[in-house]
């Protein structure tokens, strides 16, 4: 039972992470894969697979955030957005192999916000997301010696 409270932790961590939420996962993972109770495999699929959704709710953000580009509340003026979405357009859907980096989640947003399939999001931000997770397995098992 705790092993199955533990991975619903890290899958809300590694959401939040994701979404625009200042939230680490980082932290949790390493501290599960210490642990050892919980097969290494299965932490890394349960922290990309939490991660790559996460992301995804940007992607949903980023597909209606259009609409009120034009309020005065809205939080980056019209220039602002106008230059995230040209250097998107510029440097296309491969900016999501960053998506696992801290300015990442920026990437997901404008990912929505241009259009960019769905299949095509999920199968670059899951590749990202879980070379991310099993990176920080290797380092974190090479720091506990083994």
């Amino acid at each position: 039972m705790t092993e199955l409270l533990s991975l619903l932790g890290l899958f809300v961590a590694a959401f939040g992470a994701a979404t625009l939420l200042p939230l680490q996962s980082e932290v949790v993972f390493v501290a599960m894969q210490a642990n050892a109770s919980v097969s290494l495999p299965l932490i890394v699929l349960v922290a990309s697979v939490g991660n790559t959704l996460g992301a995804v709710v940007n992607y949903v953000m980023g597909r209606w955030v259009q609409h009120f580009r034009d309020r005065r509340w809205f939080p980056v003026n019209p220039a602002k957005l106008d230059r995230a979405q040209a250097w998107y357009a510029r440097y296309g859907v491969w900016t999501l192999l960053f998506s696992w980096a801290p300015l990442g989640d920026g990437f997901t947003v404008i990912a929505g916000m241009m259009r960019t399939p769905i299949w095509l999001f999920v199968g670059l931000v899951a590749l990202a997301k879980t070379g991310r997770y099993v990176a920080l397995a290797l380092i974190t098992a090479g720091i506990l010696g083994g």
